[in-house]
């Protein structure tokens, strides 16, 4: 029977007071697979360390001397989640089968991963976590969320509904996303415009366990405006269409108040003036806006930077002698401590 090799991949960032419960977790979930015969005993657990300023990447450290199985990775500098999630998906491909990508606040349930495996084992190639309600955000998260999903839908990219970054992913599917280049990424919408055959698995999603969400409303607002303009031109043609209409309401008003002159019952409108004014003036800098939005991001391709920079890989990386659970490194030693 083919027992795949898993990589279970953890973004994290300032997770210290929910982490150690997380690689609890996910290690007991692995054991538990491998002694199900699901997945192969070479299966591993790898967290991106995303520039934490806390105690993450100790803590990923640590736990990587104690548990063979703990890899970690840890990136020079922030690079946000969604390149954190590239690092480590490129980088643990090289050692897994499948590979599963899954925040560290755990509020994605872990059970799911034992069916995605299952699928993965059916032959699919993506298998999408999608939650079956939303009933852990709030009321005004629930909304925009459902919001944002139905603005995609319009024009016309291509989303799982209610799917996050909850997901099973084959090696050749990792091997495809690698292909593509940009530094501008939306996960969410690159995923199926990879075409493998695809399932989805059902769940539902937790109260986080501890600390503070990393996706506040600016955030929330920045990763949506980067869904829409990275994968569609929609907003464009619709402020040439506000543009196109606004010229053409403009032809009837002036060939209007030309029939009034000529009538002779024109009147002074200072309020019609000065609101025509504000609302023209407020059209054209929502447009400069939303023109520079896609400017920018051109600006950001040409530069062709790197989307992150790797300062320690322990999966590679030759480490010190493994020591017990009961016996934790001492912390200062140079040969027992990569700088932080």
């Amino acid at each position: 029977m083919f027992k795949p090799t898993l990589a279970i991949v953890v973004p994290c960032y300032n997770e210290e007071e929910v982490l150690p419960e997380t690689i609890r977790r996910l290690r007991e979930l692995r054991e538990q697979l491998i002694e199900e015969q699901l997945i192969s005993s070479k299966s591993a657990l790898l967290f991106v360390d995303d520039g934490s300023r806390d105690d993450t990447w100790k803590i990923i450290y640590k736990a990587s001397l104690r548990h063979p199985e703990v890899k970690g990775l840890k990136l020079a500098h922030n690079a946000g989640h969604q390149n954190a999630l590239l690092a480590g998906l490129f980088a643990a491909k090289r050692h897994a089968d499948c590979l599963i990508s899954i925040d560290a606040d755990l509020q994605d349930d872990v059970a799911a991963i034992r069916e995605f495996v299952q699928k993965f084992r059916e032959g699919y190639d993506i298998v999408y976590g999608v939650r079956r309600r939303r009933d852990a955000d709030t009321w005004f998260k629930r909304h925009t969320a459902q919001g944002f999903y139905r603005l995609m839908k319009a024009f016309g990219v291509d989303l799982v509904y209610n799917h996050a970054d909850y997901r099973l992913m084959s090696r050749r599917a990792v091997d495809a996303l690698e292909q593509f280049g940009e530094v501008n990424l939306f996960l969410r919408g690159i995923v199926p415009l990879l075409g493998f055959r695809s399932a989805t698995v059902y769940y539902d999603r937790k109260e986080r366990l501890a600390g503070k969400t990393k996706y506040p409303l600016k955030k929330m607002i920045a990763f949506a405006l980067d869904g829409v303009t990275s994968f569609s031109v929609t907003p464009i043609r619709f402020i040439s269409l506000v543009g196109f209409l606004s010229f053409a309401i403009s032809l009837m008003f002036g060939a209007y108040f030309l029939f009034l002159k000529w009538a002779g019952h024109t009147e002074t409108g200072w309020t019609s003036l000065i609101t025509s004014i504000w609302l023209l003036g407020g059209l054209q800098l929502m447009a400069l806006g939303l023109i520079g939005e896609y400017v920018g991001k051109i600006y950001k391709e040409t530069k062709r930077r790197p989307r992150y920079i790797i300062d320690l890989d322990l999966w590679n990386w030759p480490l010190p002698q493994r020591l017990s659970p009961a016996a934790p490194p001492e912390e200062g030693g140079a040969a027992e401590w990569p700088r932080s």
